[in-house]
């Protein structure tokens, strides 16, 4: 075959067939299809879509680039999100699962645009091995029965040089080649069962829920067509999940879910919600609602806690400054432009405006608001900042209150979890 040939085939339109979709992530992987033929393959399936069977032999192709862990447990579970802000919601569901039974090698990854990453939050624990050999991963899941990591060089190394090229050619923003990303990880991970969080509002990717849904859809199919178990949830991101964003803040609130010290309601219905799909979805419970009950009991019982294996939070980094962000008047507040709070928060140095960028651990915000509370001065702020700085400080909490509506009228809440599809 010719990678030019085929890449041609694709940008007519045709629908390429299971070997030349092979041929093609093979010369991905070992480098023998140019930057320029990749990155003129992802813009041709912009342009063009995929099929069903394609974005599940794409899919199937990109697991196989590299190596495929294999388990003796039939329970192997994991959940991934498409990202938001506050979405701590896997440092609460490993252990969750872990307790109820199931395996979790959990393969994470870090900030993307304004939302934050897993293995960010992390690295703000002193000494966390965030990139560990496969025989260092089987060894925590054999021991804790869950570990989250990030993505090795030998796990879908077709998919590493992908996102790049595509990264840098304005060809993220595909339906198939997302897909191709999240699940050609999954399914070399060696999962039993996996379930979806797909975020909808202002502070996701794909704000309108039509996206979101066909999204959803399109990952379930593909996991399906790849013998992967899979369900999704979509979830609400039009509000800051949970009461704080960051990092090391967010694993403070995670340890407090965990403990019982204190637990947000929407951060608990979604992780409550994606643990009992999982646990349905791997075969550890037999409907939603039995799910439910055992994720709750292992909170409840502090079994879930055991295996989170850090609950200290005192080592955790801390912001030398803290500054209460108010509106201008008090009132109730309304819409939340969640993406701008993500944004604030790279300005703290909570995130990253390039690649190179080094992550303050520290910041960020807790007691954030929500919808429908009354803030102000006399009331709650919108959120605490904490930063490096009082001149940051005061540049996020103008951020925040720039981001925020504060009217008179009530805010109707939306459902923490708006739709499931199997």
């Amino acid at each position: 075959m010719l990678a030019a040939e085929v890449i041609r085939k694709k940008r007519d339109g045709g629908e390429l067939t299971a070997e030349e979709i092979q041929f093609l992530v093979a010369g991905i992987t070992d480098t023998s299809v140019s930057d320029a033929q990749v990155g003129a393959l992802a813009m041709a399936i912009v342009w063009r879509g995929m099929s069903k069977d394609e974005r599940i032999a794409l899919t199937g192709a990109m697991r196989d680039s590299g190596d495929v862990l294999q388990w003796d447990s039939q329970r192997i579970l994991d959940k991934h999100s498409t990202g938001g802000v506050g979405d701590k919601v896997s440092l609460l569901l490993a252990p969750i699962v872990a307790a109820c039974g199931g395996q979790v090698p959990m393969i994470s990854g870090r900030g993307l645009g304004h939302t934050g990453g897993t293995l960010d939050k992390l690295q703000s624990i002193p000494g966390y091995d965030v990139a560990p050999d496969n025989a260092k991963l089987r060894a925590a899941v054999a021991t804790a029965g869950c570990a989250i990591v990030g993505q090795t060089a030998t796990l879908a190394p077709a998919d590493r040089r992908l996102y790049a090229i595509r990264d840098a050619t304005g060809t993220v923003e595909s339906i198939p080649l997302i897909v191709a990303s999240i699940l050609s990880k999954k399914l070399a991970a060696g999962l039993s069962a996996l379930v979806m969080d797909v975020k909808v509002g202002s502070g996701a990717f794909l704000p309108d829920i039509d996206s979101a849904r066909e999204l959803a859809q399109a990952i379930v199919d593909v996991a399906q067509g790849n013998g992967l178990p899979t369900s999704a949830l979509l979830t609400d991101m039009d509000c800051v999940l949970g009461r704080t964003a960051g990092n090391a803040v967010e694993v403070r609130e995670s340890i407090d879910h965990l403990t019982g010290a204190r637990r947000d309601e929407r951060l608990h219905e979604v992780t409550v919600a994606l643990a009992a799909a999982a646990l349905v979805q791997g075969g550890l419970a037999s409907d939603d609602a039995a799910g439910r009950e055992a994720a709750q009991r292992a909170l409840d019982d502090g079994s879930a806690a055991e295996r989170f294996d850090i609950l200290e939070r005192d080592h955790l980094p801390h912001a030398p400054v803290t500054v209460e962000a108010f509106p201008e008047d008090t009132g109730v507040l309304g819409r939340v432009d969640v993406r701008a709070v993500g944004v604030a928060i790279i300005g703290l140095g909570g995130g990253r405006a390039r690649e190179t960028d080094q992550i303050d651990h520290a910041v960020g915000l807790t007691e954030v608001a929500r919808p429908g509370e009354r803030v102000g001065p006399g009331e709650r702020p919108l959120a605490i900042v904490h930063a490096r700085d009082e001149e940051s400080a005061e540049r996020a909490a103008a951020a925040l209150r720039e981001a925020c509506q504060v009217g008179a009228g009530d805010a109707a809440e939306t459902p923490p979890v708006l739709e499931v599809l199997r």
